[in-house]
């Protein structure tokens, strides 16, 4: 990063440096991990406004806890270790799939470490305002906001056929009472036995306290309640209905029929053709059956969408050069010809979750915080998208490090926290999961939490290939079937995580992999990360794919590289 970038950044924050402040942050070993940690301790409750009118040399060493060379002989060096680089898995390309990677431009050398310092005047009793020209030139720059968005330099006069048909923000009425999950898992059977009795083997299904001994072959919509193995390695799944229980076996001796078994997981929703046994309650399974979804026609696309999710604006491990190479691309400024031709037909820009890095997600996260205050994060993420071209409707919705309630279904953004991407006027916000159109275009959009349950519960599920549980999804037609594991599920009125229309592209993100496969005409995309491997994905060995971005362009999927 360049010298320059480095002082807009404190200039940005009110922050203006002494010469021997400022040389101290240019030769320390990363100069932008120091930059960042410096900024958000002298933001802190400490100093005022006043203090940070000039920062001399000998408040960053009474906060970095540096003794200053002209106090003692051995002076111990002020540095900060430099950010370690993480090897990225190259994401599998399918024959089908463009991957082309934009070229970073060579960087042209500094031909001066800094532009001249202007000397302080020891003699004024009024402090100089600006110590050295780039901090002035650069506080210049960002002093009215207005005019540093480029939104606002020019207006837009796209037509955007632009519609939200599902949002849950305001359709809360839980109160966490008993009554309150009955009619939850009640809307969600009905909903998919409603889907399941479409299928001719289930129009005419029972319920299990209709079942007669005069019934052989039973067809039944079921609640998965329990999953166990038999000591003969058979599985045994104890299904409910709104009327009782029955227990059904699934031979191991039926092998395709034992791997459907192996995927069922609790409280989702399947039909089951099954004979029964002496017992009522027991029967012997023969065939299960997934509410499914039939093949989507392909439609006429004329534009192109750009799919973001794990920006993970805040943290010290935010790519923040590699997010903004992205920026110049969207604004037709970064890349080759193609690339750019690309970016000149994007309408619209999707971000699904997690577009900060949040405040007390998981224990001791402050630690790995560039920005430690939530409105701070969100108005630093304003800054970005604020640069964005006006032409341009970027679509946000939250995810599990947002500022929205954690369990799911999780109402948009709330203003309170980000007010200043709600003064962005081509940002809509929805809730996750939600769905909208974009020129007839219908997009799922969800975070994608539930990955972590369906890969501890499915033993051939992995985070390196989120597109297989995106098909498993679309087949039991919901985004979180498994409810009280580590996705935190709201026992509402209704079950808004029900798939009631499948969509045009079902867009995820969550686990930081990017992946892409095209499923009975669904275009299925996780749209990876901007973020370094964590310390978290570490212990998991999870390889997180950061920087790389889809595109969906005129019905065809893309991806180019940012790092």
């Amino acid at each position: 990063m360049s010298t320059n970038k480095i002082l807009l950044k404190f200039a940005k924050k009110g922050i203006n440096l002494s010469p021997e402040a400022y040389e101290k942050v240019i030769n320390a070993e990363n100069p932008l991990n120091f930059a960042s940690n410096l900024i958000v301790k002298l933001k802190g409750d400490k100093f005022t406004s006043k203090d940070l009118v000039s920062v001399s040399g000998e408040t960053i060493d009474e906060i970095t806890g540096v003794e200053r060379q002209d106090k003692k002989e051995n002076q111990k060096t002020l540095t900060t270790e430099p950010a370690k680089k993480t090897e990225v898995k190259p994401v599998s390309e399918a024959p089908e799939v463009e991957n082309k990677p934009i070229e970073t431009p060579q960087t042209k050398k500094d031909t001066a470490e800094s532009s001249s310092i202007e000397d302080m005047k020891k003699n004024s009793d009024k402090p100089e305002k600006y110590v050295n020209k780039e901090i002035l030139e650069a506080s210049e720059t960002i002093k009215d906001t207005k005019i540093k968005f480029k939104r606002n330099e020019q207006k837009s006069n796209v037509t955007y056929d632009f519609k939200i048909i599902q949002d849950t923000s305001k359709k809360s009425y839980t109160s966490g009472e008993l009554e309150n999950l009955i009619s939850y898992f009640k809307s969600r059977y009905d909903k998919l036995a409603n889907i399941l009795s479409k299928r001719p083997e289930l129009r005419n299904y029972t319920k299990i306290a209709d079942i007669d001994d005069s019934q052989d072959s039973l067809s039944l919509i079921l609640m998965v309640r329990e999953i166990r193995s038999s000591k003969n390695g058979h599985k045994i799944v104890e299904f409910e209905d709104d009327t009782g229980n029955i227990s059904v076996l699934f031979s191991n001796k039926n092998e395709e029929l034992f791997a459907e078994a192996d995927k069922l997981v609790r409280d989702e929703v399947v039909g089951v053709i099954a004979n029964k046994s002496d017992d009522r309650h027991f029967a012997f399974g023969q065939q299960i059956i997934n509410p499914g979804v039939l093949r989507v026609p392909d439609k006429e696309m004329d534009f192109g969408i750009v799919f973001l999710s794990d920006v993970h604006i805040g943290s010290l491990t935010f790519l923040e050069d590699a997010f903004q190479r992205f920026i110049d691309w969207i604004n037709c400024e970064y890349g080759d010809e193609d690339q750019r031709r690309v970016a000149e037909d994007v309408k619209y820009l999707i971000i699904g979750g997690d577009i900060v890095d949040g405040i007390g997600v998981y224990p001791n996260q402050d630690k790995e915080l560039a920005i430690k205050d939530i409105t701070e994060q969100y108005n630093e993420a304003a800054r970005f998208l604020g640069n964005i071209r006006s032409d341009i409707k970027i679509i946000i919705a939250p995810g599990n490090h947002d500022a929205s309630r954690v369990a799911e279904p999780q109402p948009a953004v709330p203003e309170e926290y980000a007010g200043a991407l709600y003064e962005l006027d081509n940002v809509e916000f929805i809730s996750n999961p939600g769905v909208v159109s974009l020129d007839g275009i219908n997009v799922l959009i969800y975070h994608g939490r539930s990955f972590d349950d369906l890969v501890m519960a499915v033993k051939d599920f992995a985070y390196e290939k989120s597109d297989d549980i995106m098909v498993e999804l679309l087949q039991k037609r919901h985004l979180a079937p498994i409810y009280g594991e580590r996705t935190p599920l709201a026992s509402e009125l209704e079950d808004y995580l029900v798939i009631d229309e499948v969509p045009d592209v079902f867009h995820t993100g969550h686990i930081h992999i990017n992946s892409y496969k095209k499923y009975k005409g669904v275009h299925l995309i996780n749209s990876g990360t901007f973020q370094t491997q964590t310390e978290f994905q570490k212990i998991y060995n999870i390889n997180p794919t950061p920087a790389e971005v889809p595109i969906l362009h005129k019905g065809t999927y893309k991806h180019y590289k940012f790092l």
